[in-house]
Order: structure tokens, then C-alpha cells, then sequence
């Protein structure tokens, strides 16, 4: 009989980058009413603030929890009515799509477009009508549902000072997403981040 071999330890959790900084949480996707107020508590128990980029059609939905992320100290951005590919749909459906969202939200100064499809015609136009256009430096791929772990790791690992950090608290199932930023903002906040709304949203 061949010897029993021994477990592999446990991954190491990863180690927060050395120069602490600022990072700007974002989630897109919500609000939603399975996952947005139990992410609203995690975020609240670090001392982290972030921003919402909300679907209108969701916002219309729920104004409560628009109006809970807000009071909870988060801002919150447009990214559409119904999540299209913004380079599908002409610019007048692009207009439409941000100005809808816009009534639901209360005209919220920063845009992100859905998959961050964009042209520069789009971006321009969405310019022209006063908005800032907020992508991101870091895809943590959460919505690939790829485990908590994963999540977290990719977190810590894109942490840099002004880092913009792209996340989901809509669209499917994400009880990853939040065991996975609970356990980064942890790592994070222990080395002395701190987590603030993307500048200018």
C-alpha cells in the first residue's frame, strides 16, 4: 500500500502591499435587495467607504437601498438602465439609457459604461453632458464566480495608492464577492488602508 500523503497546507493569506494607501471600492450591478445591505454592513465594520455604480432599472425598483447606500456615507454612479453594450446601441440609445438613469438617481456626476464597452464618440458625448467617465485598474473577475479566496487575493494584489478596484453587489449570486472583501478589507485595514469614494463621484 502506498503511504498516505499529506495534505497540502492551506493557502497563505496574501500579504498586504507595503505603502498603504487610498483604494476606491466600486460595485456595479445593484442595487440589490439579496446583497447591498448585507455588503453595506461589511463595508461599515472596516470603516470602508465605496461607489455604487447602480442600473436604473434596479434603482427604480428599490429606491430605499439607493437611498442606504448614500446614507451610509457611499456615492453612487449611472451605469445604465439595462446594462447594454454601449458600442451596440447608437448614441441615442446611449443618451437615453444614461438619461434614465440619471431621473431614478438624482443626475450622479460619474458614468460607467456596462463592460466597459466605450468608443471614444461615446465617451465623448458622455463628456459633453457633464459626466466623468469611471472605469477601473483592477478586475477582481467576481463575476466569473471564481470563490471568495480568489476574490480577495486579487484585491490585496491590485492594492495600490488611488487603485480603483472593480467589484458586484448585482447580477447573480454574490455571497463570494462579500466573504471575499470582507477578508481583503480585514488583510487591508490591519496595514493601514483606507478606502474611500472615487474622487469626483
Amino acid at each position: 500500500m502506498a503511504p498516505a500523503v499529506p495534505a497540502a497546507p492551506a493557502p497563505p493569506a496574501p500579504a498586504a502591499p507595503v505603502s498603504p494607501g487610498v483604494l476606491h471600492l466600486t460595485f456595479d450591478d445593484g442595487p440589490d435587495p439579496a446583497w447591498t445591505p448585507a455588503l453595506l454592513d461589511i463595508l461599515g465594520r472596516h470603516q470602508a467607504r465605496a461607489t455604487f455604480f447602480e442600473l436604473g432599472a434596479k434603482a427604480a425598483e428599490h429606491p430605499d437601498l439607493v437611498a442606504a447606500v448614500r446614507s451610509r456615507g457611499h456615492t453612487i454612479g449611472n451605469h445604465s438602465w439595462s446594462h447594454p453594450e454601449f458600442t451596440r446601441i447608437g448614441l441615442d440609445a446611449v443618451r437615453d439609457q444614461v438619461a434614465r438613469t440619471d431621473a431614478a438617481l438624482g443626475t450622479p456626476p460619474c458614468v460607467r459604461p456596462p463592460f466597459g464597452s466605450l468608443t471614444a464618440s461615446i465617451r465623448g458625448a458622455l463628456e459633453a453632458s457633464g459626466k466623468h467617465v469611471v472605469m477601473w485598474d483592477v478586475d477582481t473577475r467576481d463575476w466569473s464566480l471564481p470563490g471568495a479566496p480568489a476574490i480577495a487575493e486579487r484585491i490585496v494584489a491590485g492594492a495600490r495608492p488611488g487603485a480603483i478596484i472593480l467589484l458586484h453587489d448585482g447580477g447573480n449570486d454574490r455571497s463570494q464577492t462579500l466573504a471575499g472583501v470582507d477578508h481583503a478589507l480585514g488583510i487591508l485595514a490591519a496595514a493601514g488602508w483606507r478606502f474611500d469614494p472615487v474622487p469626483g463621484c
